[in-house]
């Protein structure tokens, strides 16, 4: 009994031994697999500091041209088209007679309507004798003058109604949109057709408040467009607006003379350039800090030895520096070399 006793504790201590010693393998192999800390990398990079200038910038803008004029022909009573007098791309005059309507059913109201006058005509003539010979009372008198006048009220409506069917043209221009065709019926208020003045062009623009001070209505302005490289136009300052929106822009209104042999059409993309230089103190930063265009502008900002990609508006660029108009803050600092190799969150190390 006692050599079963030891030979089950000899039996224990190697199995002991074996799994001491498994154990202490994978231990072995678990520190060789793993890997030896790396240090952090720090990027060297360059920064400048969003700073407050003095800046001359001067005025020039852009916009889209709209028509001089732009008015839509409806009809002012229903029925049918007899005549459309205009295609697509026509000139017409104010007052041209577009279009027709049928007026058969308007020429019965108003034969209908001068038979009832001249009758009530008749009638208070004679209850007005009768009335002086007294056979007749003031109100029955009364009741026919009034009938009368109301009659007069519809022959005048009718006849309304029968001008009416003249559809005509309220501005003059070019037809730019034709909705009907002849024979089609249309009721009272349908668009007929769209006419744009383009005998003079107008522009659009908003200048801030250091800018609309330095202009005056009148003042002469340029205006050049890439569709006609070279070529410059000129335009008047038509109206500047009293009253400031709520991003404190003023509106201003360019009215350009148009020329045959160089037409400005509705919708073309132009520059203003008003001819006036003024001074702001803006914030700035080099224009290498950019690591996008300046329409779609990103920067680094440090923060910490860390940098973060921060999307801003810019505006005027002058002399290597841009003008910084939401953002970022004074005294910030900002990436201006080795972007190429930063991302958001990045590790910086900042080289003098």
């Amino acid at each position: 009994m006692k050599a079963r006793y030891i030979t089950i504790i000899i039996v224990i201590a190697i199995v002991g031994l074996i799994v001491f010693k498994l154990a202490a393998n994978k231990r072995k192999l678990n520190e060789k697999n793993t890997p030896a800390p790396v240090a952090a990398v720090r990027i060297p990079v360059k920064v400048a500091k969003v700073t407050e200038q003095l800046f001359e910038i001067s005025i020039l803008k852009t916009g889209n041209l709209a028509p001089f004029k732009e008015a839509k022909a409806v009809a002012m009573s229903g029925g049918t088209l007899l005549k459309v007098n205009f295609e697509l791309g026509d000139k017409v005059k104010q007052g041209q007679v577009l279009a027709v309507t049928d007026t058969r059913l308007a020429q019965l109201e108003l034969q209908k309507a001068e038979t009832n006058v001249m009758k009530l005509r008749n009638d208070l003539n004679v209850y007005t004798e009768l009335l002086a010979g007294k056979a007749a009372t003031q109100e029955k008198v009364n009741e026919i003058r009034q009938n009368y006048e109301n009659a007069v009220n519809q022959v005048q409506q009718a006849k309304k109604n029968v001008a009416d069917a003249a559809i005509l043209a309220p501005t003059s221009g070019v037809i730019a949109s034709k909705k009907v065709e002849q024979g089609m019926f249309v009721n009272a208020g349908t668009e007929l057709a769209s006419i744009v003045n383009l005998s003079r062009a107008k522009v659009q623009v908003n200048l801030t408040e250091a800018e609309v001070y330095k202009v005056k209505e009148g003042q002469q302005v340029k205006i050049t467009t890439d569709v006609y490289p070279g070529k410059t136009f000129n335009g008047a300052i038509s109206f500047i607006s009293p009253q400031a929106d709520d991003a404190h822009n003023y509106l201003v209104e360019i009215l350009i003379g148009n020329e045959e042999d160089a037409l400005l059409r509705s919708g073309t993309f132009v520059y203003v350039d008003f001819s006036r230089k003024t001074e702001q103190q803006v914030l700035v930063i080099p224009r290498d800090a950019l690591t996008e265009s300046v329409k779609d502008a990103s920067v680094y900002v440090l923060q910490d030895s860390i940098v973060r990609q921060r999307t801003i508006q810019t505006g005027a660029d002058v002399n290597g520096m841009v003008q910084v108009l939401s953002g970022l803050k004074a005294g910030e600092q900002v990436v201006t070399s080795g972007q190429i190799n930063l991302k958001d969150g990045s590790t910086v190390s900042v080289s003098k």
